[in-house]
């Protein structure tokens, strides 16, 4: 993972904050100065607060954990969706369903009722169904997989949450802190960074910003997932190792205990035979009867 450097994160026009009379005094240590009337982020301090960010992220991802992407404005939605799509990472670009997090069990349902509507148009339950019926079906699949489509595979709740924009999420943020979960988001001069445990300080109205913002915690998330994968080859190696060595040790051990048994054995199968030996040798020594004529 490479963090953006100044030059990228000036051009892609991260350092634009809000105007002057919209901001937010608790992001004061994160401007740089103002002028024409308008913030100007400090770009030293996004770049260090991006790796942080990274970092938490790569280690969530390592640990085989999802991270939540929210963002429902314009400019975000499409390169949310592709940045997290390509991460296999679940996310929200259309309305946030209030209650997502603190009643995920009524949300699972709907995602469950989504996937019982795709087995009856599997098995043929549908084709029996009448035309007005079907409509209503079909809508209703339509508006399923529209808002939940993208969070169908979200089987708990995730383990962290990206918020684009502070102050339009300030619901799934909400959420988020109520129930302990760690949030990471881009924060501009109008936003509280007080409801964020990771602040990266950045333009989040340019797709431009976004988009480099996003790409850079994707490339984290993403070497986070390799490196678990290497783990997992590694520890299955490592246990086929072990079971290889362990199997002739087991081996040598039964067959040890095994000649032992025939050794005690074999004592007692010989002695039948020892007392059958002086029986034969009287048998011998008495002469034969003579036969009568």
């Amino acid at each position: 993972m490479q963090t953006p450097s100044f030059d990228q994160l000036l051009e892609a026009t991260c350092h634009f904050g809000h105007l002057k009379r919209k901001w937010n005094p608790a992001m004061a240590p994160y401007i740089f100065m103002e002028r024409n009337g308008i913030h100007i982020i400090d770009l030293y301090k996004t770049q260090a607060k991006l790796e942080e960010a990274c970092n938490a992220l790569k280690n969530i991802a390592k640990s085989g954990k999802k991270v939540l992407f929210v963002a429902t404005k314009k400019q975000a939605k499409q390169v949310v969706a592709d940045r997290a799509g390509a991460v296999n990472m679940p996310y929200v670009i259309e309305r946030w369903p209030g209650g997502m997090l603190t009643n995920f069990p009524t949300i699972r349902k709907a995602v469950k009722k989504m996937t019982s509507i795709d087995k009856m148009m599997k098995d043929g339950t549908f084709d029996n169904l009448s035309k007005r019926e079907k409509l209503q079906v079909t809508r209703q699949r339509a508006k399923l997989e529209k808002n939940l489509g993208s969070i169908a595979d979200l089987n708990r709740l995730p383990s962290a949450l990206f918020v684009v924009d502070v102050m339009k999420e300030h619901i799934a943020v909400a959420e988020a802190n109520r129930l302990g979960i760690p949030v990471f988001g881009m924060v501009d001069t109008n936003s509280d960074p007080s409801t964020v445990d990771f602040v990266i300080p950045a333009n989040d109205d340019a797709s431009k910003s976004i988009d480099l913002i996003m790409s850079t915690v994707c490339e984290a998330i993403n070497e986070g997932l390799e490196e678990r994968k290497v783990e997992k080859v590694d520890n299955k190696d490592a246990e086929e190792g072990e079971e290889g060595e362990n199997k002739p040790r087991r081996a040598r051990v039964r067959r040890n205990a095994a000649v032992k048994e025939v050794a005690a054995a074999a004592p007692v199968a010989e002695a039948p035979k020892a007392e059958a030996e002086p029986e034969a040798s009287k048998a011998e020594a008495e002469p034969e009867a003579p036969k009568a004529e």
